[in-house]
């Protein structure tokens, strides 16, 4: 029986769930959870969902999840619908150019789903109301932004947990979802540098006017005397916008290119970006803007050991992180949710069971994903894979098998 259609009863026991973090994994894990009768809390960082950031990917299994979460047809409608992406030299004149692949190398016309990350978190969120989104039969989530997890304490009846904010509250289970650099994941294993494997490469977005006048297009640049660096500017949101992204690599310390403040990071990647040419002065200049939705930050993999500790347990990025170059990580997430939500269910809320079958489940199919950023070879390689066009790369096909061999649970 379809999960789209099937009875949802709840857990026999009440089980409050605390997500910290409301990205995609968060709220499609907040989604399933409300579904199955749960009592959720998420809660976030920032003041409202997160905007900007990249298009993602939604592949093999997690069109099948995102499909049973009765979002597919909206998904769809919401997809960038990019007809093709070509590459500029320093003049701007067009060195290549294709109508049947996107960078990230899905093919344009295919079944995936490329659409805006907050956009879909937009979507699944607005589908966890209790009072009539796609399928919900739950109590609603409860969303708590501006704040975040400052203490965590486990003892045998449930977790007792400090905000930054000064609330304390008690819950069933926590459910670290906050993304690469997880404060759940630091609270309960230990520091990011036990887990965190850069591979040298730093990712700028943000936010512009399409000024550039394209339609449905996506434009890669590369510059001749630094092959270490590169841009990419996509139309989003019916051409109204532009969504650019700057990358470089370098063998620094991380400690050097990663600065903490925001100011110093727009700083940094000018001053990295300050030989291109193209458009790229007025793109950055754009980058400084109050509504340019900037994000920065490594390129790299979450490798952990085990997902779980007693009552705590990690999601998504914060557990095992493909990294961005791999196109798989909201995939991995959406599948992640589903199965993380569906086992908890079949375990009544008990997580000495639910947490266990999870990790069972999921090991092999994200090692899957982790392993294709090592098909690309070296950072070079990585850069060319972005850039290089006129035919599919036979690498690529690694990534739909990974995101295709997955046998989803009807829960």
């Amino acid at each position: 029986m379809s999960n789209s259609t099937r009875p949802h009863a709840g857990p026999r026991t009440t089980t409050s769930v605390l997500v910290s973090g409301a990205g995609i994994a968060g709220t499609a894990l907040a989604y399933w959870l409300n579904r199955y009768g749960f009592h959720v809390t998420v809660v976030e960082r920032a003041p409202s969902l997160r905007g900007g950031g990249q298009a993602v990917d939604i592949r093999g299994t997690a069109l099948t999840v995102v499909e049973r979460m009765g979002l597919l047809e909206e998904v769809r409608a919401r997809r960038t619908g990019l007809l093709g992406m070509s590459v500029v030299g320093a003049d701007g004149r067009e060195v290549c150019r294709t109508t049947e692949w996107t960078a990230s190398g899905g093919p344009i016309g295919g079944p995936d789903v490329e659409i805006l990350r907050d956009e879909l978190a937009e979507l699944i969120a607005g589908a966890e109301k209790g009072d009539g989104g796609p399928g919900t039969a739950g109590p609603g989530v409860e969303y708590r932004f501006d704040d975040a997890i400052e203490t965590l304490v486990q003892h045998p009846a449930g977790v007792d947990v400090r905000f930054r904010g000064g609330t304390e509250r008690s819950f069933d289970l926590v459910v670290g979802a906050d993304g690469l650099h997880s404060n759940t994941r630091r609270l309960v294993f230990g520091p990011e540098a036990d887990y965190l494997h850069p591979i040298g490469t730093y990712l700028a977005g943000w936010s512009a006017p399409n000024h550039l006048g394209l339609d449905r297009w996506e434009i890669a640049h590369r510059d001749a005397d630094d092959p270490n660096w590169f841009c990419m500017a996509m139309t989003v949101r019916d051409n109204s916008e532009l969504r650019v992204f700057v990358g470089f690599h370098t063998d620094e310390p991380m400690d050097d290119v990663l600065p903490r403040d925001p100011a110093r990071q727009r700083a940094l990647v000018a001053e990295r970006s300050a030989h291109a040419r193209w458009e790229l002065p007025r793109l950055l200049r754009a980058m400084g803007e109050p509504d340019a939705a900037f994000h920065y930050d490594v390129v790299a993999q979450i490798r952990m050991e085990r997902w779980s500790e007693d009552r705590v347990v990690l999601l998504g990025d914060a557990g095992y992180c493909c990294s961005p170059a791999t196109g798989q990580g909201t995939s991995v997430a959406l599948t992640a949710a589903y199965v993380l939500a569906g086992e908890l269910r079949a375990a009544d809320g008990d997580h000495r069971a639910a947490f266990p079958a999870y990790e069972r489940r999921l090991r092999d199919h994200v090692a899957a994903n982790q392993a294709i950023l090592e098909l690309t070879g070296d950072r070079r390689a990585r850069a060319d894979m972005i850039t290089n066009l006129g035919q599919a790369d036979p690498r690529m096909e690694a990534v739909f098998q990974a995101a295709l061999a997955f046998d989803l649970p009807d829960y």
